[in-house]
């Protein structure tokens, strides 16, 4: 059956032919290059785990992974907050492709099962039919590397993305030198490439105490310590470990500042809050460091999964946004799955990694099953952990966020690639690179604006531009969300998740699409848009006014 003959036997009325109009994009979407049973995207724990079961039960796996990250990548804090604290050997790349496979063993277990293994291949986007695209032959990834970038269709996705640091700003930290803890382990023990000497901690969890712990071992002073609260929250084992190894820990204190050279921190002041988290007069310490590592928590990837159109519901305690998941590791889309960091994380996960290795295995099995594979013996669900109950967690970043308003001001950039405030955020002021001033501008605020309904992240970023730069808002998408709660005076719950369009990460343009549109496109491409004289000079188009086209219109004609 044709395609003019199966749109004529679903949508028309009989002795009706149809006809596709040549204008429109039917049958000429870009194609998949290869077709997948199943893609896994990470190979951490969880990932690879997933692969290796997907693939002895029979399945076709292809294992994509973005490590070795390139140079500029890391440099735009691209996928983790890695802070220009980059050792020079990350631009080897084959240097830094042997680390990873060496510090990965699991990948060799990988290949040996059959898997596909495809690494510093990045997924830059993800697309399926639904309301807005209709024309796809089936569910496809965007992939790239340095080089290029092409499509794989797939019948089953499993998502393993991991998680990402939760940043606080504080005046100087859009200096070399802050980053994040996820982003610190990943050039210790990854790379191998770790520029610090010097480092504090800020957070005192088992994320902030094993990253020290982890610093130290690797030749890393840890300067101190410094937490908020009026104890340390994390492993006390670790907490006396580390205290009697000389590492001081700085309680009840917040950040004041950053300094430094031009571009580079040379040492953070600490200042002492009382209960109300406001500084203490004459509290303040300078302590010399070449890094603050933000270790305040992680949050989970769920980008991709949100292109897909997977169902996200938000559990403070597990990070934030989360997918729904069932006992197979399976979510609202039944044929993506998810496993690892990316469905939630809490200290046990870090504590033990076991527990991802289990949930990339039931995702693995789940999707073979889901594909007609053999039922291999039932593996128990592993407990996804509450951490340390409903909403603590955005309460701990919440006090984090108060102290430092109170210690720092609202003049500090809660968006570095795009050079927003926080009171510009809050007073949803136009970037001041615009210079754009009406009346009109100046009368709208967040209060104005809830007269309409529930704040939205994505009004408030395209009023604001507050993450929309290059690291797409990955430094700043807490951070803002939990302070446009706080000026609406309701929960973080009630703020929903920013949208996410491809491209998911910033890649150069010759690489996301190298080849020009098909002629077939291209050909009408201009009547698309029912504006004929869009490209020709104003003083060439006069006041012509095109007749407008259906992108999509069918011509139904008697037969």
């Amino acid at each position: 059956m044709d395609f003019d003959e199966r749109l004529c036997r679903r949508d028309c009325r009989p002795g009706l032919a149809v006809t596709i109009d040549k204008r429109s994009i039917a049958e000429k979407a870009p194609r998949p290059e290869r077709h997948v049973a199943v893609v896994v995207v990470g190979a951490g724990a969880a990932g690879v785990a997933a692969a290796i079961e997907a693939a002895r039960a029979g399945v076709e796996v292809l294992l994509i992974d973005e490590n070795p990250v390139d140079n500029d990548m890391m440099a735009m804090d691209v996928p983790l907050y890695f802070g220009q604290r980059m050792q020079p050997s990350v631009r080897n790349r084959a240097l830094m492709m042997e680390r990873v496979v060496e510090t990965n063993p699991a990948l060799a277990e990988a290949h040996e099962a059959g898997v596909d293994v495809q690494l510093g291949t990045y997924v830059w986007g993800a697309f399926v039919n639904g309301p807005t695209v209709r024309e796809l032959p089936g569910p496809m990834l965007g992939l790239a590397d340095d080089r290029r970038s092409w499509l794989v269709g797939y019948d089953r996705l499993i998502v393993a993305a991991g998680a990402r640091d939760v940043a606080m700003g504080f005046p100087g930290w859009e200096r070399a030198g802050a980053m994040g803890a996820n982003g610190a382990v990943s050039l210790l023990t990854r790379y191998r490439a770790l520029g610090s000497q010097r480092m504090v901690i800020v957070g005192s969890g088992d994320l902030g105490l094993r990253t020290a712990a982890l610093a130290l071992e690797s030749g890393v002073a840890v300067a101190g310590i410094v937490e908020v609260a009026n104890t340390v929250r994390g492993d006390e084992a670790i907490a006396r470990s580390l205290a009697g190894r000389g590492v001081p820990l700085y309680i009840a204190h917040t950040i004041r500042e950053a300094r430094g050279r031009v571009g580079e921190i040379d040492s953070v002041v600490l200042v002492q809050v009382d209960e109300s988290l406001k500084p203490v007069a004459g509290s303040e310490r300078e302590i010399a460091c070449d890094t603050v590592c933000l270790a305040l928590g992680l949050a989970p990837n769920v980008e991709l999964l949100h292109l897909v159109g997977a169902r996200l519901a938000f559990d403070s305690a597990l990070g934030g946004w989360i997918p729904e998941l069932n006992d197979q590791m399976q979510t609202s889309v039944p044929t993506v799955f998810a496993a690892g960091d990316c469905t939630g994380v809490h200290d046990a996960m870090l504590a033990d990694p076991e527990i991802a290795r289990t949930q990339g295995r039931l995702a693995g099995i789940a999707a073979a099953q889901s594909l007609g594979a053999a039922t291999p013996p039932k593996i128990p669900l592993p407990h996804r952990g509450r951490g340390q109950g409903e909403g603590a967690v955005h309460a701990y970043w919440r006090t984090w966020l108060q102290s430092l308003l109170h210690a720092g001001g609202w003049e500090v950039n809660i968006c570095q690639c795009e050079e927003v405030t926080r009171r510009e955020l809050v007073d949803v002021k136009p970037p001041r690179y615009l210079k754009w001033e009406s009346p009109q501008m100046e009368a709208r605020s967040l209060d104005t604006m809830l007269r309409d309904g529930p704040v939205n992240q994505d009004q408030i970023k395209r009023l604001t531009r507050a993450g929309m730069g290059p690291c797409q808002s990955r430094r700043c998408r807490e951070q803002v969300g939990l302070l446009l709660a706080q000026a609406a005076a309701t929960s973080i719950d009630r703020i929903p998740l920013p949208s996410f369009r491809p491209p998911i990460r910033p890649l150069p343009m010759n690489v996301l699409w190298p080849t020009d549109e098909p002629a077939a496109m291209r050909e009408d491409w201009v009547s698309w848009f029912g504006i004929p004289t869009q490209f020709s000079p104003h003083w060439e188009a006069g006041m012509a006014i095109a007749e407008p086209t259906a992108q999509t219109r069918l011509i139904l004609s008697d037969e």
